[in-house]
């Protein structure tokens, strides 16, 4: 029996030395040490020794079961090495490629310039303001002096939610909510999104930003409000910049004006991108405020008066960028937005 438990151990290490993955050292060990294995078979046959000649074989058995253990537990060591080397070897990596990043997002150029709007009058000693989107007829119509056949109030250019409740058209419904519950002096912008039934075109959308400014408190003049327009364009667009006052008329203020500033591509010259006028695109409608609007608001005309301007956002934009359609800021297409 001791020969063939030697046997068997030399059959084993031959076996293990031939052995070229995990799978096949398992089935080896279920082979010689399972419970139905090769040296657990012989040593079933020990009751049959000599009672003087087993505690040798037992022995024995051992040693061959400890060489046979060793055998495999040394092939699983050196593969399990080798199997990691190799995998070091296959996913090593180059420290001295360049890093794939993931591509980063950007403000859109229409948030950029609302930020940079924000900061400016910011700076200039304004309060930002925000007002809701839905608001009333009153807040956005009659307490602002429109007067009841205005095109504006028509449902064909103001989006009607309910009876007395609109899209706001403009942000204006912000100054008169300020001016209700703040004593003057006041100074403050707003800027949001505001709706109308306009047609969709190069200049034109029925959604757009909008940013409107106020001042109230004692003396203020049209220079006032004149010197706060030229100061805002030249912070924005360069010092070289020039403004156009045209007359107009709006309801919410008297007198009331449009505002053009010169072409930012030919500096006022004149050249193929303004029609060789020398001016862009009205930037901004302006005004002191109606008698009537303050006293709406329970602020006395007779003791103080104010400024108001209003522009959109989107126009303002397409100026300071050279941008000659508008849906190009709505219409989400990554070759244009990068470029910002």
């Amino acid at each position: 029996m001791e020969e063939k438990l030697l046997k068997l151990m030399e059959e084993a290490k031959k076996l293990i030395e031939q052995c070229d993955c995990s799978e096949e050292i398992e089935k080896l060990r279920v082979q010689f040490l399972g419970k139905k294995g090769e040296l657990t078979s012989i040593l079933r046959s020990m009751s049959t020794l000599p009672e003087e000649d087993r505690p040798i074989i037992g022995k024995v058995a051992n040693e061959v079961r400890a060489s046979i253990e060793k055998g495999i537990s040394e092939f699983k060591e050196t593969w399990l090495s080798n199997q990691k080397e190799e995998k070091l070897k296959n996913e090593k990596v180059d420290v001295t490629m360049p890093s794939k990043y993931p591509e980063m997002g950007r403000r859109h150029p229409l948030m950029q310039v609302k930020e940079e709007l924000e900061n400016l009058f910011l700076n200039m000693g304004y309060d930002i303001i925000e007002g809701p989107e839905v608001d009333t007829v009153k807040n956005n119509f009659d307490e602002l002096n429109a007067p009841e056949d205005h095109p504006s109030r028509d449902m064909s250019d103001t989006f009607y939610l309910a009876d007395g409740i609109v899209l706001r058209p403009q942000t204006s419904p912000v100054q008169i909510r300020t001016m209700k519950t703040q004593k003057p002096p006041i100074k403050m912008v707003s800027a949001g999104r505001t709706f109308r039934f306009d047609e969709v075109d190069d200049t034109h959308s029925p959604m757009f930003h909008q940013m409107e400014c106020l001042v109230i408190d004692k003396g203020i003049t049209m220079a006032n409000l004149k010197d706060a327009i030229n100061q805002f364009v030249k912070e924005v667009f360069g010092d070289d910049m020039k403004t156009r006052f045209r007359p107009h008329n709006f309801p919410f203020t008297e007198p009331s004006a449009e505002v053009d500033v010169s072409c930012l591509k030919c500096k006022g010259k004149g050249c193929e991108a303004c029609n060789y006028t020398g001016w862009s695109m009205e930037l901004l409608g302006c005004g002191m405020v109606h008698p009537n609007v303050l006293r709406n608001c329970g602020i006395d005309p007779e003791v103080y008066s104010g400024f108001a301007f209003g522009m959109g956002i989107d126009r303002v934009t397409m100026v300071k960028h050279g941008i000659n359609n508008i849906r190009l800021l709505f219409e989400n297409d990554e070759r244009f937005l990068k470029q910002f």
